[in-house]
């Protein structure tokens, strides 16, 4: 079953397809002089609950899917889809918001203005997924892997993003919480967890979102985590409350179909 809009309009097609060259291009611009590389501005102001930095290799698939998904969504059979004149812009500004990121940290820093563009992508990732979860039917196999897969797991990666960019902010800006450090960043990932928790039972179980704040916590439990225990003991923690709650959304036949197909 397939529900069809009117004729998605080029402009929004095209902006979809600028966005993700903007999304993958920024990244590369410290190679030819332009700014500073992302990790090196992430090592100047590490906090306890930064990833590991072999975690950040997940943009390595990430591009990818953005970069299947703006070629798919291009395509003649898709220019009628609800679907996607639903989420269209929301992507386009997502993905863009996402270049634009990395434009502003790369020569500025992680400084206040790098938390507003990172919140702003992070609230058109939860506004796509409300809109694939209130999907009146089966995606299509298109739908399931280039939007449904994408979407959830750029919304999950961007929340620890956005929870460590604020933190890192705090520390660019000379914010030091001193020896309760390690119990306010705990309270941080712990809550994190919760509250990822409720957005995939709100999501129908989304293992994509689920699986990607899974890759986050194992990557703060082996940088922080191994600094100070409180840090690992709340990762473990989060990291079974976000686990929990997907096994427990996906023991529904229909869900697991919804997402999977299987």
């Amino acid at each position: 079953m397939t529900d069809f809009a009117r004729q998605r309009s080029a402009a929004q097609i095209t902006c979809i397809v600028l966005a993700v060259i903007l999304q993958i291009g920024a990244t590369f611009l410290p190679q030819f002089g332009i700014g500073e590389p992302i990790g090196s501005r992430s090592d100047r102001n590490d906090t306890l609950i930064t990833p590991a930095g072999w975690a950040f290799a997940i943009w390595g698939p990430l591009f990818f899917g953005s970069a299947c998904y703006a070629i798919w969504q291009a395509r003649p059979d898709c220019r009628s889809s609800a679907l996607l004149e639903r989420i269209g812009w929301w992507s386009a500004g997502a993905l863009g918001a996402q270049g634009v990121w990395a434009l502003y940290t790369q020569s500025m820093g992680l400084g206040a203005a790098s938390v507003v563009i990172i919140l702003f992508s992070l609230f058109c990732l939860l506004a796509i997924m409300r809109a694939i979860v209130a999907l009146p039917r089966r995606m299509t196999t298109g739908e399931r892997w280039l939007v449904g897969l994408l979407f959830t797991a750029l919304a999950a990666w961007l929340t620890v993003a956005s929870i460590v960019n604020v933190s890192s902010a705090l520390v660019f800006y000379g914010f030091d919480t001193g020896d309760a450090e390690p119990v306010v960043a705990a309270l941080v990932v712990l809550t994190a967890g919760i509250i990822a928790g409720a957005a995939i039972v709100r999501s129908r179980g989304a293992p994509w979102f689920a699986m990607v704040f899974e890759w986050a916590l194992l990557a703060i439990y082996l940088d922080g985590g191994q600094r100070a225990p409180l840090i690992a003991y709340a990762s473990i923690a989060a990291a079974v409350i976000v686990g929990a709650a997907a096994l427990v959304t996906l023991s529904d036949r229909r869900n697991r179909h919804f997402w999977t197909g299987w």
